[in-house]
């Protein structure tokens, strides 16, 4: 049994059948959230998304990605709900946040220098952008470095049961988010409504309806957390146990965005002029190479950190809030890539990540202490 579906036998979703059909399921919504007005080949990216709100909440600037995701914050609120029905809220949490808020600026300065999570990767794939490829290699190679240090005993130690209160803390910040998003939607033409700013074009200004994004979300958030879906896990399960059950789940949602792209005419192939993606192979590789030996330090991908903090992890909660950093120093001084390339800043960013995250992984060898 692999580590990351152990004790969930009883419960279909995380059966094989059941992990195929979540998969499914986040496949074929992406597609149709592209469909319904979200930037191409990003119907479902964590990483872009969260960007996009710290941009939406002034964190950052850029002018072209701002806009409060609701995907995001149902994302959790649908892992909420889940774990109260299954009784499997538990609040925990104090093992190294500082370390997991590090990793969790690392893992988005790499995503945005790729220009994409792990879903989005497989997405672009199933969209048709080679340039894929070479971010999902990077992915597998973090990962694979991660399992190395997984071999000498890496860890960041256990988490202890904390207050409810404590494990409420990122659902009850998405609630919060959820009510500024009411209180101040986009107003057409405008940069700003209310205290959120919005962007007027580019990816920030492309975006689905309000309830169908918020559906889909708490949907997807539901079925993440019964299933323990996480492209990281499917990686290292594979690579480190011969478990091939998440990655079963992971190919479920390539194949099914893939025919569904097909059916509503988004399959674009080819390496240039794809959507918000560039053709730097080498930081493709580089970006998410940082950014898969980072979830991989951290202990999940980054949707995998949202449905954790959902469930009441408050160390994942740590890990979201240092993405949400991270996308606003990529952005502040000049890490994050764009269609044209990598930022002026993007090569030193890309190093100096790497180094954080070697730094971390050889430091919490328990077996070196």
């Amino acid at each position: 049994m692999s580590p990351s579906s152990g004790g969930l036998q009883r419960n279909f979703f995380a059966s094989l059948p059941g992990i195929v059909f979540v998969g499914a399921v986040i496949g074929v919504l992406a597609s149709f959230l592209q469909y319904f007005g979200n930037p191409a080949n990003m119907g479902v990216c964590v990483a872009c998304m969260e960007r996009d709100i710290a941009g939406a909440i002034g964190l950052h600037r850029a002018a072209v990605v701002q806009y409060l995701r609701p995907e995001i914050i149902a994302f959790v609120l649908g892992s909420f709900a889940a774990a109260l029905f299954s009784r499997e809220f538990k609040s925990r949490g104090g093992a190294a946040p500082m370390t997991r808020f590090i990793l969790g600026m690392a893992a988005m300065i790499g995503a945005l220098v790729f220009l994409g999570c792990p879903w989005r990767a497989i997405l672009r794939l199933a969209g048709g952008d080679g340039n894929a490829l070479l971010g999902i290699a990077g992915l597998v190679a973090g990962v694979g470095v991660g399992t190395l240090f997984f071999k000498q005993g890496y860890s960041l130690g256990r988490s202890t049961r904390q207050s409810i209160a404590t494990g409420l803390m990122l659902p009850l910040i998405m609630l919060g988010l959820l009510g500024l998003r009411l209180l101040y939607p986009p107003v057409a033409g405008a940069d700003q409504s209310g205290v959120l700013f919005y962007s007027a074009k580019g990816p920030g200004a492309a975006y689905a309806p309000l309830l169908i994004s918020l559906g889909a979300g708490l949907l997807i958030g539901y079925l993440a957390q019964r299933s323990r879906f996480c492209t990281m896990g499917a990686i290292r399960d594979t690579l480190l146990f011969r478990h091939t059950h998440l990655l079963t789940g992971v190919l479920a949602l390539l194949v099914v965005a893939f025919g569904a792209n097909l059916l509503l005419g988004q399959f674009k192939p080819g390496f240039e002029g794809q959507p918000i993606a560039h053709t730097q192979g080498l930081w493709n590789f580089a970006g998410m190479l940082v950014a898969g030996l980072a979830f991989a330090l951290a202990g999940g991908c980054p949707g995998r950190q949202l449905f954790m903090a959902g469930e009441g992890d408050s160390d994942a909660g740590v890990f979201v809030l240092g993405m949400f950093a991270g996308a606003a120093v990529a952005h502040n001084f000049g890490l994050a890539s764009g269609p044209a390339g990598i930022g002026p800043h993007g090569i030193a960013a890309v190093a100096v990540s790497l180094a954080v995250c070697l730094y971390i992984g050889f430091a919490n060898r328990q077996r070196m202490a």
